[in-house]
């Protein structure tokens, strides 16, 4: 993946930070969704005092892009920290990469953490959810 289209995501990313609703943890949390198409999608996570009905900002970009009709996805960027700190990678938890592996190639689809438009680590969800139970499980 080009570095710019990876700052760029990590600049949307970053910014998604800012529209966390986080009463609870003050842990920020932004993604920025890259469709297949080239379209990105932001998205930040919402806590709510029940904790269960919290959304990550991971599937809050799915679920934004999905809703509009997008099914292909090429990359996710995801930033996170305390009151909005970043310092060190915020990983999708399991429930994120399980809707990474509904959408996804787990061999080609890419996750990049980030610190800083400088720092940051891509990965394949393969990788991070190895051996992942998908749509194709059910074919």
């Amino acid at each position: 993946m080009e570095k710019e289209l990876v700052q760029r995501m990590i600049d949307l990313a970053v910014k998604q930070m800012d529209f966390s609703y986080v009463p609870y943890s003050h842990f920020h949390v932004g993604a920025a969704l890259l469709a297949q198409d080239g379209k990105l999608y932001g998205g930040c996570n919402i806590e709510n005092a029940a904790y269960g009905p919290t959304n990550c900002a991971e599937r809050t970009a799915f679920f934004k892009a999905v809703s509009e009709g997008e099914r292909r996805f090429a990359a996710i960027c995801i930033v996170g920290g305390k009151e909005g700190v970043l310092t060190e990678y915020a990983a999708p938890c399991g429930v994120c990469r399980q809707v990474m592996m509904e959408f996804c190639d787990p061999d080609t689809f890419q996750i990049i953490l980030a610190t800083s438009r400088e720092q940051y680590e891509i990965f394949t969800l393969g990788e991070l959810l190895p051996m992942g139970f998908g749509p194709d499980n059910l074919a």
